[in-house]
């Protein structure tokens, strides 16, 4: 079943799903249906599988093709799936997408890799792709140059903006990036480029000043997707010293997650302390939490909920 699109006007949650594992590292499906379950009771907008955090780049293409599979025929069209295709070769990104939108997902991401080291090249890489790409395919470009060692200018997301209509989002987590968000509504309110939904990452860790720059949500894996629905959903309700309020609350948790290299064990963990899902293991090459590790995530966690309850 086909769902909705996304667009260059999509607003909300886009969460990005982990991928859960059991102790073998084998992909734990059922844990994986009670998490999107938990995400559609925190009332996002959207999931992205097959990000990052997502672990997309530890998974065979069979696996690959059978969580796809499963996530799209699991949710039925109840929730807009973004699914992740970044991949160099390009005959591979293409493939994947096609059958990604055939079994109903709302569009692809595809983020830049290494190579691409200039804006010239990022600009033939992208043209190629999103002219080779079957009509109807809605495209996000992932802007995360700490993970993918790609900057890419606000010129040539313009450029690439105006002349390719089904690019139409920007997941932005360039990081500082807060004059990134400003100078591409600038450039919007000037005519220099077309309207374009902005949904930021990093765990949430900007979000406020993000959404005051002009970003239409995020499109993150916080463990507590409520709190940025929550921010989203009041900020676009004119109350940002409230939605800065929620933030706060969540803070320490926000900033504990975005240890490089070690945040995903940390979601993990507290997904599994909160019951969504049986095991945090991350496949290796990855993270684990140390007996201190876990005296610090309980005390953080604590201080949350007891900063939650606080909440006027």
């Amino acid at each position: 079943m086909a769902g909705t699109h996304i667009n260059y006007r999509t607003s909300g949650v886009f969460i990005i799903s982990a991928t859960p594992f059991d102790d073998t590292q084998s992909i734990d499906y059922s844990s994986l249906d009670s998490l999107l379950e938990f995400y559609i009771e925190k009332e996002v907008t959207g999931i992205t599988i097959l990000g990052m955090m997502g672990e997309a780049h530890k998974l065979t293409p069979e696996e690959t093709r059978q969580l796809v599979s499963h996530v799209l025929k699991r949710m039925e069209g109840r929730l807009p799936i973004l699914v992740g295709v970044s991949n160099p070769d390009k005959d591979t990104l293409i493939e994947l997408s096609a059958f990604c939108m055939d079994g109903g997902a709302a569009g692809i991401m595809v983020a830049p890799y290494s190579a691409l080291d200039s804006d010239d090249k990022i600009y033939r890489y992208y043209a190629d792709i999103l002219s080779s790409l079957e009509t109807g395919t809605p495209v996000c470009y992932q802007d995360f140059p700490l993970g993918t060692g790609a900057p890419v200018s606000v010129a040539c997301l313009e450029r690439l903006f105006s002349e390719f209509s089904n690019l139409v989002m920007l997941k932005h987590e360039d990081w500082p990036g807060l004059a990134k968000i400003s100078e591409l509504r600038s450039g919007h309110d000037q005519g220099l480029s077309p309207e374009m939904s902005i949904l930021v990452g990093n765990g949430g860790l900007y979000l406020p000043q993000e959404l005051a720059r002009g970003a239409n949500g995020a499109m993150t894996g916080f463990a507590y997707p409520e709190m940025l629905v929550k921010v989203v959903k009041t900020f676009s309700e004119g109350d940002r010293e409230r939605a800065e309020d929620i933030f706060d609350a969540y803070l320490p948790l926000i900033r504990y997650e975005q240890q490089p290299n070690f945040g995903l064990a940390v979601r993990k963990e507290v997904l599994r302390r909160r019951g969504v899902i049986k095991s945090a293991r991350v496949r290796d090459p990855g993270p684990q939490l140390s007996s201190i590790d876990h005296k610090e995530l309980s005390h953080l966690m604590q201080r949350v909920e007891a900063n939650i309850k606080g909440l006027s």
